[in-house]
């Protein structure tokens, strides 16, 4: 039976390495294979920026590769955290009753909804500031060089 407590704390924490996926979906599910490559892109991108600087155009291409990641895994795990009992049960546990215990939503499911908003919220929009504040500085250094 798959514990909707645990799959909410797993998405959030392991999530960008496809770890809940292979909880609910079995080591055959694709999804669950193909999420650590943007994160791998987004530690290259933070790893660019420490041998290369912040101008390097690359990491600023990178590194919301990871934010995004982290951000889709928290809104994953808040969805699974508030699933309604008899939707998780009905979805994952097919061959057990509607009201099965696994579903069940307790203290520590609303703690990993409440972290995953407050982290995820954090991470996404720190990722679009990143992304755009390395955008318009590139398209300010590009309006210098044309008009000199």
């Amino acid at each position: 039976m798959k514990n909707k407590t645990l799959v909410t704390w797993l998405t959030f924490w392991c999530g960008p390495l496809g770890l809940h996926r292979f909880y609910l979906c079995g080591m055959g599910d694709t999804l669950g294979w193909l999420m650590p490559i943007p994160t791998a892109l987004g530690i290259y991108g933070l790893q660019r920026v420490k041998a290369f600087g912040l101008d390097d155009h690359m990491s600023w291409a990178l590194i919301p590769l990871l934010g995004f990641t982290i951000a889709g895994c928290a809104l994953n795990a808040i969805v699974y955290g508030l699933m309604s009992q008899e939707r998780w049960n009905a979805r994952f546990n097919p061959s057990a009753s509607a009201d099965a215990v696994a579903g069940q939503t307790s203290w520590l499911t609303i703690i990993g909804v409440a972290t995953a908003l407050l982290l995820g919220t954090t991470v996404l929009m720190s990722s679009i500031a990143f992304s755009f504040q390395r955008y318009f500085e590139y398209q300010i250094e590009e309006a210098r060089q044309i008009s000199q």
